[in-house]
């Protein structure tokens, strides 16, 4: 059996290629732009390609693979921030995956990639009343894909297509199948996080105090219940913060 290829764009700290070398995978190349992560990519993927800036990649000129992963940014489609949608200036370079993908399965005859994944935060099903996660499904299969009827995306399950005679079937558009799952697994694992996480993380990587205080806020004018441990640490950010400005002064 011949070995499985994972090309990560939007790489980060290298997660996707984590999981994958668990799983036998080999990683060919990696897009990231940040520093920190390139240097994390590198330490533990040494002979991964670094191909940079993904709007600068062509995906009929860079090495084909099985897997294209992407978690593309989520600013814009995370209940976190404003929710400007697919179409914000940094959760729309999900489009720069999307066009990566078709370049390399013009050029490979619809062969490669086999598989691809797309992770993103649960907001992503909400943004624009769901009509963003409904583009992302569209632009993946180049299909026309329905609202469900409910007006919800569910967190789990196939998403299906209405057919001319009235039947459903499953998305499954140029070999490519479509799923939809939420952001936890139902089986149990054990967390191995802890073997990637970096101990001295930038503070641009938390949120501010006052993303922290927007939560907390939206949380009690839509009268849900946030869940302690998430309260506490929002808490804990905004009070970190504040101290840093009494010090400062």
């Amino acid at each position: 059996m011949e070995e499985m290829t994972l090309g990560s764009l939007f790489d980060g700290i290298a997660g996707f290629p984590l999981a994958a070398q668990r799983q036998g995978i080999k990683t060919v190349w990696v897009s990231e732009i940040e520093p920190d992560c390139i240097d994390i990519a590198k330490r533990h993927f040494p002979e991964a390609l670094q191909l940079g800036d993904i709007t600068k990649i062509h995906g009929d000129k860079i090495p084909v693979v099985d897997i294209i992963s992407f978690g593309s940014p989520c600013q814009d489609l995370s209940v976190a921030g404003k929710q400007a949608g697919i179409t914000g200036s940094r959760s729309g370079l999900f489009m720069e995956a999307v066009r990566i993908t078709r370049e390399m399965r013009e050029k490979t005859n619809g062969q490669y990639p086999k598989y691809i994944i797309w992770e993103n935060v649960a907001g992503a099903f909400s943004s624009n009343k769901g009509e963003d996660f409904r583009r992302v499904l569209e632009e993946i299969t180049k299909s026309n894909i329905p609202m469900p009827k409910s007006g919800k995306w569910a967190n789990a399950g196939m998403v299906g297509i209405e057919g001319p005679g009235g039947g459903t079937f499953s998305v499954q558009r140029g070999d490519c199948l479509t799923l939809n799952f939420g952001e936890c697994p139902n089986v149990g694992n054990v967390s191995t996080l802890s073997m990637i996480l970096e101990t001295d993380v930038p503070d641009k990587y938390f949120l501010s105090a006052k993303a922290c205080w927007g939560i907390i806020r939206r949380a009690e004018a839509r009268n849900k219940e946030i869940p302690v441990i998430l309260k506490i640490a929002l808490l804990k950010r905004i009070a970190e913060e504040w101290q840093r400005t009494q010090t400062d002064k």
